[in-house]
């Protein structure tokens, strides 16, 4: 939080020039007497930013995400209390989550219970999606298929045992035990 040089009054002494390419910054300290005293930071790189936290997602997500990047093989797992999974690399598992995400070079083998998929890449198992399917002009979703909504793509590709229709969304056991 940037304070103005006039906060409570006090003014701090002017600095000399900046040159190009460098930045000077004054950081007040206060001694043991409460006094203020400046102190000049080293001669920082433009280059190199003050500020080192992570910026902040575009639109913040609650809950838990697992990323499955690019060349990562995760096999003969059962994902669980997930969110939302992405796929960038392979993935052999079972699942029940609220959202999948298949990138255009991620590919999932096996059995998924979901409210909502987006596929980009391949998706080869039982799927159900409660919700919305989405496979993109890239995607290649084949095995037993349920929805309650389909898109698909000019380019996308749906083969297999297929259901459409309204699917219920399901309840955690924690809620059915609190109705």
């Amino acid at each position: 939080m940037a304070m103005s040089p006039h906060f409570f009054n006090k003014r701090e002494p002017e600095t000399s020039p900046v040159r190009p390419g460098n930045s000077v910054s004054n950081v007040n300290s206060y001694g043991p007497s409460g006094t203020t005293g400046v102190q000049h930071a080293s001669t920082m790189n433009s280059a190199n930013p003050v500020n080192t936290a992570p910026a902040a997602p575009a639109a913040s997500q609650s809950g838990s995400k697992l990323t499955v990047g690019p060349n990562i093989k995760l096999k003969g797992v059962e994902i669980t209390d997930c969110d939302t999974l992405v796929v960038e690399g392979l993935v052999e598992a079972t699942m029940d989550s609220r959202v999948i995400e298949i990138s255009e070079h991620g590919a999932f083998k096996g059995s998924a219970e979901i409210d909502m998929a987006e596929i980009h890449g391949q998706f080869d198992g039982n799927l159900t999606v409660r919700q919305k399917l989405t496979i993109y002009a890239t995607g290649k979703v084949s095995g037993k298929i349920r929805y309650g909504k389909v898109v698909i793509e000019e380019g996308g590709q749906l083969t297999g045992e297929i259901q459409s229709g309204a699917m219920p969304a399901s309840k955690p056991a924690s809620q059915l035990q609190a109705a």
